[in-house]
């Protein structure tokens, strides 16, 4: 297998292409508007439109930005993140009461919540107006992102199931909601959520268990950067260990520098040559 040379848009099911042209588009998030577009053509994606709200939650997070891109066979939102020494701040703290969860189910960090409820009327209109001939549709988001893609996906499905999307792959994902709200979520859409981990990425072991939790489908990346689709948890915690040797001179540096988007899209890379 090599890497595509094109955006793989075929409409179901679970691929590593797929997950690594959603790799690119949640990084291109992070870039301006004008790149983000002339990207987007590139791939074949001829309609974009941003989305970026300003708020004042009582946190440093001060606004939330995403792009959603259309063509004839597909639709993407893809939601941008954040610095990890940002999210690892505000996510470390515990004291911030949680809010409900979409369609009245379990509850959401307080964070993520007004995040997304900045934006989500915005996106969804977005999805409406450029699905006009039932385009597959896809979230995807990086760190912060990716917290804002499953949510995305989550009050899509449990509000409005006629339009519910087709998967969601995000990357340094956060944990996001409680287990009342994740189960849900996978009583009905779990076999099209793919949450990638990098080693010892930092972000996806907060906000602080047992309040809040992760939704399953998990995609593990040990410290080879090799991908997989299952790691039992002591194989997991030895591999751990194996990541926080690589550097020598700074240990503790691991769970930022796994945390970085480059480092997850040149594992997929080198998961798919």
């Amino acid at each position: 297998m090599t890497v595509p040379d094109s955006f793989d848009q075929t409409s179901s099911g679970y691929s590593l292409q797929r997950a690594y042209w959603l790799a690119r588009a949640a990084d291109l998030a992070y870039k301006d508007r004008a790149v983000i577009e002339d990207q987007a053509a590139r791939w074949g994606f001829g309609r974009v439109r941003h989305h970026e709200t300003r708020f004042t939650p009582p946190f440093p997070l001060q606004d939330t930005q995403a792009y959603t891109m259309a063509s004839d066979r597909m639709i993407v939102t893809a939601f941008r993140g954040t610095e990890p020494a940002q999210i690892r701040d505000w996510l470390s703290d515990a004291t911030t009461p949680p809010s409900p969860g979409p369609g009245g189910n379990g509850y959401v960090h307080y964070g993520f919540a007004e995040a997304l409820r900045s934006v989500y009327p915005e996106v969804a209109g977005a999805i409406r107006e450029l699905r006009t001939d039932g385009q597959s549709v896809y979230f995807t988001g990086h760190s912060l992102g990716g917290a804002l893609a499953m949510l995305a996906g989550a009050r899509m499905y449990l509000e409005d199931p006629h339009v519910a999307a087709d998967g969601v792959y995000t990357y340094g994902q956060p944990r996001t909601c409680d287990r009342l709200l994740a189960d849900a979520f996978h009583k009905g859409f779990g076999g099209r959520m793919y949450r990638f981990v990098n080693n010892n990425d930092i972000v996806p072991q907060l906000p602080p268990e047992p309040v809040f939790t992760h939704v399953r489908a998990l995609r593990y990346i040990d410290s080879g950067g090799r991908l997989h689709e299952s790691m039992p948890m002591f194989s997991a915690l030895a591999d751990r260990a194996k990541g926080l040797t690589a550097d020598a001179f700074a240990p503790a540096s691991d769970g930022i520098r796994d945390h970085f988007m480059r480092n997850y899209l040149a594992a997929l890379e080198k998961n798919l040559t």
